[in-house]
Formats: C-alpha cells, structure tokens, sequence
C-alpha cells in the first residue's frame, strides 16, 4: 500500500483546484473543510465550494450560513500568509449570473422571466452539477486574474454515484441545450394547428419534466426565445462545459476519493477510481475514513472471549470480564476492516492510501477540523499499525 503524502499536496504550489469525491456518509464534506483549513493555515490561500445540500460545512467552519458569496473563515491562523473562503453553490443565482454576464440588462431581465428559463435553472436533472462546474471554472478564472487571490481550490462534491455526475451532467445537459431535438422544440408551429401543438407540448413534458401544466404555443415561444438567447450570449453550453471539464483533467487538479472501510463504500471508491482512471482524470489518493485500529497486539479476540467467560464461569471480577469483550469486539471490528481494505488495495496497488482513524465525536468547529487535518496528515503511522 502505498502512502498519500497530504502534507506535500497540499504544499504543492501546482495543486490549484482538489476535488473530494465519494459516496454518502463517508465524511467527505468534513474531510474537504478539514483540507482546507490545513492548506490555509500552511500557507495557502484557500477557498472550499461545497456542492453538498448538508449544512454541516457552515456548522463546522463557524460561519452562520453559506451561499454562492465566498465568505471568509473567521479564527484561521493566517500566521503563515495563508487565508480561508468557503461558500455553497446556489445553482439558480449562479446560472442567473452566468445570464447576467453575457447578456445586455434588457435581455437579461427578458431572459430571466422567462418561464423555461424559471424551472430549467430550478429543478432540471443536471444543473447542480453543471453550475458546479461554471461556479468552479469563475473561481479558477478569479485567483488567475488576481495575483493576490486564491491559490487552491477545494471543491466538495454531492454524495453516492451522483458525485460523478459532476463529471457526466454537464455535457448532458449543453448536448440538451445544443441539440437537435430542443432546437425542433424551438421552431414555430407549423400545419397541423391545435393537433400539432398537443404533441410538440407533450414532447416538451416528456422530455423535461418541467412543467405540470403544458401550454401549448406558449411554451414553445418560451423555448423559442430562451435557445434564442443562449445562442447570441454565449455560444452553447457544451462548450462552456468543455473548457471545465479539461481544467479537471490539467496538470494542476487532484481528486481525492473518499471512503469508509465498508463495502459498499469501498465498492463506490473502487468505482469512482476506474471511472477518474478512464477519463484521464489526476487521482491523488483515496482518503480511508473511520478506520478502527485494534487495541494493538497481544491478546487476540478469540484468547479474549475464553478468558471472559472463564471468569463469568468462576463467577470473578465482572468488570475484568466486560473489558475482555470489548476488547475482542474491537480486534474483530479492525480485523474485518483490514480485510474489506485489502480487497481494494489488492485492486488498486497503485492507489496512494491515508488511512484516518474513527473518532469520537462528530465535527462541529475548527479545532475539531485541525484534528481532522492532524489525523490526515498523520495517517502514515496509523496505516503502518492498523
């Protein structure tokens, strides 16, 4: 197994944009604040987008609530010349600026009321994930045209196999919006008067989604004037979504995969792994979560187990007994651990492993995060006992 060096990627001055991927429950968001936090407080000027809908990221970092404003962490040691922004991505206001910046304040305002505009940038399948990748290609852009802005981004994706949609949905979604078929939609009616009009609007609802109540010529006028639009702003989605997509894959991104050692969770980050593999995607590691390390060696579980119940036999020092149990349960939980990990070592031996230990609590501020980016960094020795 080889070692994932946190320390040396996060003071690696050509890691400017880490992606945490990973399925749900896995301490990713908690994992992506902690790196942050650490890579501010070493030097880096850091801000953290979390695409996650958990408000845990704001709980943590102290902060009353995050929006699509990065906001800076107050209580980061900036002793070093580092500093911390965090923000969430509000998937509406970031489209709506996307409209904002492309367009005169006229066709904005035109483009903004618009009914298909409305629940497109609401609520259709892939959006979240593609202003994720707008927001992030703004960040980038932002710490590029100011010397003095951030130096790295860290950007904390949404849980289970959806964590790759921010990988798939943007094309998904600038093919929809440069295809064929929305183009068809956009066309005005032609023969066939009302008959025609209740399959295109049909068509629509199928297709989208959108809408619960379908309105005929109405609705394909919105489309009309909403393709309209994007076609004279901005040129297509596709290919806006194509210029963030190869920022993934340059010299300069890392994704960390983030798991649990459990086998579903191992079974989503083996996934993930091949997937960032086939498309050509920089994998720096993947981030074990949770990891419970026996209490060392010596007694075994099952020498344990005899010796408790030869004292309940003899009807001795209960106390003695029930320390016995708990600790074979412990040696039989980092056992069972140890085997699910080795499955995904033996799979992925090229695949750089911190290896962080369960704690306690769950995190709420930013000593417990330090705690968190302790552990990370400090994962060598765990991994070489555990």
């Amino acid at each position: 197994m080889k070692h994932l060096e946190i320390d040396e990627l996060l003071d690696d001055p050509r890691t400017r944009i880490l992606v945490c991927c990973g399925s749900g429950g896995v301490g990713k968001t908690t994992t992506a604040a902690a790196l942050g936090l650490r890579a501010a407080e070493r030097g880096r000027r850091v801000v953290v987008l979390t695409i996650d809908p958990a408000r845990r990221l704001a709980q943590a970092m102290g902060l009353v609530e995050l929006d699509n404003t990065p906001r800076p962490v107050a209580g980061v040691n900036e002793a070093k010349g580092g500093r911390l922004d965090a923000m969430m991505l509000d998937m509406k206001r970031t489209f709506d600026e996307v409209i904002e910046a492309h367009a005169t304040p006229e066709k904005a305002a035109q483009l903004l009321a618009n009914p298909f505009y409305q629940a497109l940038s609401s609520s259709f399948a892939g959006t979240q994930e593609y202003m994720a990748m707008e927001k992030l290609g703004q960040l980038r852009a932002q710490a590029d045209s100011d010397p003095d802005g951030w130096d790295l981004v860290v950007v904390d994706t949404p849980p289970s196999r959806s964590a790759l949609d921010f990988l798939d949905a943007p094309q998904r979604l600038g093919s929809f919006l440069d295809g064929r078929f929305i183009r068809i939609l956009s066309s005005p009616a032609r023969a066939g008067g009302r008959a025609y009009l209740k399959v295109m609007s049909a068509a629509v609802g199928t297709a989208t989604g959108l809408m619960t109540k379908i309105l005929g010529a109405q609705v394909l006028r919105d489309v009309q004037t909403f393709v309209a639009a994007l076609d004279t702003m901005f040129g297509g989605f596709r290919e806006r979504a194509d210029a963030t997509y190869k920022l993934l894959q340059a010299p300069g991104t890392a994704f960390l995969v983030v798991a649990v050692p459990e086998r579903d969770a191992l079974r989503e980050a083996s996934y993930f792994v091949e997937r960032l593999a086939g498309e050509q995607m920089p994998l720096a590691g993947l981030v074990l979560n949770r990891v419970h390390t026996g209490p060392g060696e010596g007694l075994s579980a099952e020498r344990a187990l005899a010796a408790a119940e030869d004292l309940d036999d003899a009807n001795e020092s209960p106390l003695t007994a029930g320390l016995l149990r708990i600790h074979a349960d412990r040696m039989r939980l980092s056992e069972r651990e140890q085997g699910l990990a080795s499955r995904f070592f033996q799979a992925h031996p090229s695949v750089p492993v911190a290896r962080v230990p369960a704690r306690p609590q769950d995190v709420h501020d930013l000593e417990g995060l330090r705690g968190v980016g302790d552990d990370l960094a400090e994962a060598e020795a765990i991994g070489r006992t555990a």
